[in-house]
C-alpha cells in the first residue's frame, strides 16, 4: 500500500482562488501589515511569498523591515500605530524575533481583532473555549486538508507531536472540537512510538528530521507533516521518514503539504479580520 499524497500545492491554490473572490464580492478595501526585524534568510522569503500571496488574492499590503538591532520599543510603537490605523486590518510579525526582543511582548501588543497568526492570548483562549475567531495558520490549513479528502474523525484517535502555542497546541485544540480523542507528545514523552502507533490521524511538528519511521504509525493512518528541516545539503526535509508513505492511507510531502496551505489561511484571517472590522462587529470575547 502507498499513502495518496495530500497535494497542499493544489488545495492552497483552490483557496487562495476562494479568498480572491470573497475579498470581490466583500468589495471593500482589505489590508495586512507585516513586521520582519532581522536578516534571517528565510524568513525574507517567506515575508516576500506572502506579500505577493496578498497581491494576487486582492489584498492590500504593507512591509515594514527592520535591522537585526532595532530596540523593541521601536517595535512596540509600530504595533501601535498599526493597531490604530483603520485602513490596516492585519498584522502579522515575522517569525523568531532577534534575541534581545521578547517574543510574547511583541506579539501580545497586537491587536486581537487584527492578530492574523492567531496568537494573541484572547484570540488563543477563545479557540480553547471553542469558540474561534483568528486561528493559527497552520493548524487550520491542516484542517481544511482533512476535510477536503474526507478523512473521518469524530469518534477517532489522533497523536500531536509537539506541544508548541503556534502548531501543537491549537492543532490539538481544532482536533478535538471534531469529537477525536487526542494526545499531545513532546520532548519527554516515555515510548512515543506507542503513542504515535494509536494514531488515525497523527501530526508531527516539532522539526526533527526521520523522527517518525514506518514502525511509528498505524497502517492506513492519515500522516501530516508539519516539520520543515533545511539539511546541510539545503535540501527541505520533514518530521516523517519518507518511507512511512508505504504504510499511511493518507500523506503530507515536504515540501508541498502543509506549506502552501499555512499561506492560503493567513489570507482567509485577513480578510475575516476586515469583516468583522468592516462590519463593526464585535471581537468574540471582547
Amino acid at each position: 500500500m502507498t499513502a495518496v499524497r495530500i497535494d497542499g500545492k493544489q488545495l492552497g491554490l483552490k483557496v487562495r482562488a476562494e479568498v480572491a473572490e470573497d475579498v470581490r464580492a466583500f468589495g471593500q478595501h482589505v489590508c495586512l501589515a507585516t513586521i520582519l526585524v532581522g536578516d534571517d534568510p528565510a524568513s525574507h522569503v517567506y515575508v516576500g511569498s506572502k506579500h505577493k500571496a496578498s497581491h494576487e488574492a486582492g489584498i492590500d499590503s504593507r512591509d515594514h523591515r527592520f535591522p537585526s538591532d532595532t530596540a523593541e520599543t521601536e517595535i512596540l510603537d509600530l504595533i501601535t500605530e498599526l493597531n490604530a490605523d483603520d485602513a490596516v486590518d492585519g498584522i502579522l510579525v515575522q517569525l523568531p524575533l532577534p534575541e534581545h526582543i521578547d517574543e510574547p511582548t511583541v506579539l501580545r501588543a497586537v491587536d486581537p481583532a487584527k492578530d492574523v497568526d492567531g496568537f494573541h492570548p484572547q484570540n488563543a483562549g477563545l479557540l480553547y473555549l471553542g469558540e474561534p475567531f483568528l486561528v493559527p495558520a497552520t493548524p487550520s490549513g491542516v484542517m481544511v486538508m482533512l476535510a477536503e479528502h474526507g478523512v473521518e474523525l469524530e469518534g477517532k484517535e489522533a497523536v500531536v507531536i509537539g506541544r508548541s502555542e503556534i502548531v501543537g497546541k491549537p492543532m490539538a485544540m481544532l482536533l478535538l472540537a471534531e469529537h477525536m480523542t487526542v494526545t499531545i507528545c513532546h520532548s519527554r514523552t516515555v515510548d512515543l512510538a506507542d503513542h504515535a502507533r494509536r494514531a488515525d490521524v497523527l501530526v508531527s511538528a516539532v522539526g526533527r528530521p526521520g523522527l517518525v519511521i514506518p514502525e511509528m504509525v498505524k497502517p492506513g493512518a492519515t500522516v501530516i507533516d508539519v516539520g520543515v528541516n533545511r539539511t546541510g545539503e539545503g535540501k527541505l526535509v520533514g518530521d516523517v521518514d519518507p518511507e512511512v508513505f508505504e504504510v499511511a492511507g493518507l500523506m503530507t510531502p515536504v515540501p508541498g503539504g502543509v506549506g502552501p496551505m499555512t499561506i492560503a489561511m493567513l489570507l482567509r484571517n485577513t480578510l475575516t479580520a476586515a469583516q468583522h472590522r468592516r462590519a463593526q462587529v464585535a471581537v468574540p470575547g471582547s
